[in-house]
């Protein structure tokens, strides 16, 4: 095991993290919005990716890929030859075989020691994995996802902003309020780079820096009713997501961050 967030991110996971009650994980229960009236929404921004993944290809990265918890995430690599499914659970490796059957490669243990090719796949994702490495070792699995991608082709993270005005606003409250500004639940650690911090890899790629979905499922519980009221809502939400891509990635929580690989000289 490469370092403590790692260890932490794997203790989970091998445990409580994927263990499911009426098909759902625990780790749906703990971060993702689950009610009626969401899902809609909900849906639309997990497809949101498939308009930067290219519509056929040989292989596909999922790296992290979980037990390929949401009807969704199947979609990603429907018009690939194969998906390289990499995690460090082998119960969601397992839960994913089921799945993708022959369509999969599954590949067990850490990102950092797995060896992969230079320049195999022509797409590699990663959904909420990053921001779960430990601060300084960031780059070096970005860099690993850039070198392991062909020139031309994407990498594509789902991250968090650091600077999101609604948590800032809400950590802001607990302070002037007394409280601590702990996260609640301490079980994987977490650390999020700031959006400019992407463009240290414009030396070999593309970036832009999206929006993917503007809150937190706790806090789009607290902030949206879960009728017909909020789901209208919602939909707005996703129009305006679509229409200002520079602003909500700016102010809000959830970025989609689009990586092209660049043929570089050597």
């Amino acid at each position: 095991m490469s370092d403590k967030a790692e260890e932490k991110v794997s203790e989970f996971y091998n445990t409580v993290g994927w263990e499911t009650e009426g098909n759902i994980t625990e780790d749906a229960r703990k971060w993702e919005d689950l009610r009626e009236f969401s899902q809609e929404y909900i849906s639309k921004c997990r497809l949101r990716l498939l308009k930067y993944i290219p519509e056929s290809g040989g292989n596909i990265l999922d790296m992290a890929s979980g037990p390929i918890q949401y009807p969704e995430y199947l979609e990603y690599s429907k018009n690939f030859n194969k998906r390289y499914c990499v995690d460090l659970s082998d119960a969601a490796l397992e839960s994913a075989k089921l799945k993708i059957g022959e369509h999969g490669v599954f590949l067990h243990g850490s990102f950092f020691d797995i060896s992969l090719d230079e320049d195999f796949f022509d797409c590699s994702i990663s959904l909420h994995t990053i921001y779960h490495m430990a601060k300084d070792r960031q780059e070096e699995a970005v860099r690993k996802l850039l070198y392991v991608t062909k020139v031309g082709k994407p990498v594509i993270i789902l991250y968090s902003n650091p600077n999101a005005f609604f948590p800032r606003l809400i950590r802001r409250i607990r302070v002037l309020s007394g409280k601590s500004v702990q996260e609640e639940d301490n079980n994987l650690y977490f650390y999020q780079h700031p959006n400019e911090w992407w463009f240290r890899f414009c030396d070999i790629s593309d970036v832009e820096v999206l929006p993917w979905r503007s809150f937190s499922a706790k806090h789009q519980q607290a902030l949206i009713p879960n009728n017909k009221l909020g789901k209208l809502m919602l939909r707005v939400l996703f129009s305006l997501e679509t229409r200002f891509p520079h602003f909500f990635s700016k102010h809000f929580t959830y970025t989609m961050i689009i990586l092209t690989k660049k043929k570089v000289l050597k």
